[in-house]
């Protein structure tokens, strides 16, 4: 499912316009981003929970010419679904 897709949905679901279900969608990525970039640990009870994760330098290989590599430290997004969206899937 794209972006487009996903407005469709909303906007069905929630009985809004495309345009108020784009602008809504936009708003949620848009707070989540934020929340994320200040350190903040998003959760949405049923669906799950976005986090930061930072991972450690550590030394790697280039594959092309097998020379050893510094891989710098750097922040991730990790996301861990909740007891609903995984009762869900299985």
């Amino acid at each position: 499912m794209n972006k487009t897709e996903l407005v469709e949905k909303i906007a069905a679901g929630a009985g809004l316009t495309k345009a108020d279900a784009k602008n809504a969608l936009d708003a949620m990525v848009a707070a989540v981003k934020d929340a994320l970039v200040a350190g903040d640990k998003v959760s949405l009870i049923g669906f799950g929970t976005f986090a930061v994760n930072e991972r450690p330098a550590r030394e790697g290989i280039n594959p092309a010419t097998k020379e050893k590599i510094t891989i710098e430290a750097k922040k991730v997004v990790k996301f861990k679904a909740g007891a609903e969206l995984a009762d869900a899937l299985n």
